[in-house]
């Protein structure tokens, strides 16, 4: 009867939070993630997001043409030119949620906070908080400690109007977090493309555009040294600007979209909207029936638009789901693209050109895929590199969660996995030495090589990345330098031709122990020689201490705790291509003479003693 009392779900056990406490109890809800900052999206850059976006907003009303920031040991200052918060409000406007402007149509036509929370987490979060507002000859401000009030003061100023706001992110909170330089400068570069003629000043470097999204355009092709087949086609309107162009050296599509200025990562209804009327344009202007990704293979484009209820699927604002604005959309597109089309028909014709080429190498391919899986059926009804599970996932049926396939090199790593696994839920898919390095080359090399060819078809990933077979794809490669290079390669076939499964998490990392250290009482296994160095501190004496150079060298009742439930992954983080395409091009592409002196010019010689 004791024990069933401990559970009494009763009064006692509801709680009302305060919007403070809420905010930091339930962080992710308002940032989303915490991260360290080696992240763009990571929750450090969240919270100077919405305290930049409140000064960006004052811009796209008509007011101030310069926002100064500046970050130093991990204190944070932005300082707006434009009205200034009304000096009566500055305490509520940064502490009280659901209070501000923005719910005011005549203040705030486009903005991109609209739910009065953005400047009270910043506030909830950070361990010192300031708020000054300058107007008209007087100032107001107030400093916070964790979203509490701590001093109020007013007064006169010659100071021109406007915000300034200053805060440092609560180490309690942002354990280990950092403001990375390379971030904040391109979250500045999309605010000075979308807002033509503004100047942010961060740390002393301005960032200002001349030419809006055909400056984020070029400056994306530059990235990899890509030519653009024609000069970009830019339009922008009142609230809506969108430019594209192709290039020859590219594969896939990049595409950028934002809203009120907000970058919107993961899309939603206007880059769709945006696609279909590209695709009706085209098509109507050649009387063709080109498919979509005809269309836009090869293409680097942006597409931004002002909307006054933006309704976005979180607080962090990474896609949108406003649907009623599509049909509107996709007849606005197709419209303009229509009239520049009979304008500029030289540059029509190249864009029907490259897309009639798409279609016939998409052809091609289907071609050689046909021929691939006949060949496939003439060997075997099964994939010899494959020893499957019993159960799979499924992702419309909510099944499978927690099902993985490793991915490793060699029969003896192989071994020791497979007879220690977890035969229900566990596959292992070997590796025939080192994979093709896949980053320069196309799409068919999956379908004449045949290691390439059999791990797409185990995963089932041909066509689209719905049928997934495994929850986890897990790189179980030794932690050596061939290993190293063979996880990389990996990485780089992932992201190369199936970039879905690392953008939804699919993707991970095997931590295996580097060192085994044991006396006749104990064993530790280490991950690192940190970890290794501690347990020969632990163990004392003159501990046994083996380096396992291969999975191989790890007997299989071992293993089995490595892939059991203390099983230590790290997954492969997602960066959208405009982050990711440069750091591989580098490290995978062809500029080898490049890559060689980089590497001797930061090689490390030991000195022996």
């Amino acid at each position: 009867m004791a024990e069933k009392n401990k559970h009494n779900y009763d009064e006692s056990k509801i709680k009302t939070l305060s919007s403070l406490e809420h905010i930091r109890l339930r962080t992710g809800m308002y940032i989303g993630r915490i991260g360290s900052g080696a992240h763009p999206d990571d929750g450090c850059y969240v919270l100077l997001k919405e305290v930049v976006d409140n000064a960006i907003d004052e811009y796209i009303m008509g007011h101030g043409k310069e926002v100064e920031i500046k970050i130093a040991d991990g204190r944070v200052s932005v300082r707006d030119f434009g009205r200034g918060i009304p000096l009566g409000k500055v305490v509520d406007c940064v502490s009280k949620i659901n209070t501000g402007a923005k719910y005011n149509d005549d203040v705030f036509q486009f903005s991109v906070g609209l739910n009065g929370v953005g400047t009270k987490a910043v506030n909830a979060l950070s361990k010192f908080f300031l708020v000054r507002s300058h107007r008209d000859g007087e100032f107001a401000e107030a400093s916070f400690k964790v979203g509490k009030l701590k001093k109020e003061d007013t007064g006169k100023t010659k100071e021109p109007n406007g915000t300034l706001i200053e805060f440092e992110p609560d180490p309690e909170i942002f354990k280990e977090s950092e403001f990375r330089d390379e971030h904040i400068e391109r979250r500045l570069r999309h605010y000075s493309y979308l807002n033509t003629g503004l100047k942010l000043i961060y740390n002393g470097k301005t960032f200002q555009s001349r030419h809006g999204l055909m400056d984020l355009v070029m400056e994306d092709m530059a990235t990899d040294g890509s030519e653009p087949i024609y000069a970009p086609l830019h339009y922008a309107g009142k609230t809506l600007e969108f430019c594209f162009t192709h290039s020859n050296s590219r594969y896939g599509e990049t595409f950028y979209s934002f809203v009120n200025g907000q970058y919107t990562s993961d899309g939603g209804t206007h880059l769709s909207a945006f696609r279909e009327g590209l695709l009706k344009a085209v098509n109507e202007h050649c009387n063709g029936k080109y498919e979509g990704d005809d269309v836009r293979e090869c293409m680097v484009g942006a597409v931004a638009i002002r909307l006054k209820d933006p309704l976005f699927e979180s607080q962090t604002k990474n896609k949108l789901g406003n649907t009623e604005i599509r049909t509107e959309l996709v007849n606005n597109v197709r419209e303009e693209l229509l009239h520049f089309f009979q304008r500029n028909k030289a540059i029509a014709d190249k864009i029907i050109e490259k897309v009639a080429d798409t279609q016939q190498l998409r052809k091609e391919l289907q071609a050689v895929k046909k021929l691939a899986r006949e060949r496939a059926k003439s060997i075997t009804l099964r994939i010899p590199q494959l020893k499957d599970c019993k159960n799979h996932f499924d992702k419309k049926k909510e099944k499978g969660k927690g099902t993985m396939v490793f991915i490793c090199e060699g029969q003896s790593a192989a071994g020791s996995i497979t007879s220690c696994r977890d035969v229900n839920n566990q596959a292992v898919f070997v590796l025939k030495g080192k994979p093709l390095n896949v980053w320069d080359l196309k799409r068919d090399v999956m379908y004449k090589n045949d290691e390439m060819y059999n791990l797409m078809q185990s995963l089932n990933v041909e066509d689209n990345t719905e049928g997934l077979r495994y929850d986890k794809v897990i790189l179980a490669t030794d932690a050596d330098v061939d290993g190293m290079h063979i996880r990389n390669l990996m990485i780089t076939y992932f992201f190369r031709f199936f970039e879905q499964l690392v953008h939804d998490g699919h993707v991970h990392v095997l931590e295996t122990p580097l060192f085994r250290v044991r006396n006749k009482e104990k064993t530790i296994y280490c991950y690192s020689e940190t970890e290794r160095d501690n347990a020969v501190k632990e163990l004392g004496g003159k501990p046994e201490i083996t380096r396992f150079k291969g999975l191989g060298e790890i007997s299989p009742k071992e293993f089995a705790q490595f892939i059991g439930k203390e099983m230590r992954t790290s997954k492969v983080e997602y960066a959208p291509r405009a982050e990711s395409g440069p750091i591989f091009n580098f490290y995978m592409g062809k500029n080898t003479p490049e890559r060689k002196d980089y590497i001797m010019d930061r090689l490390v010689v030991p000195v022996e003693e």
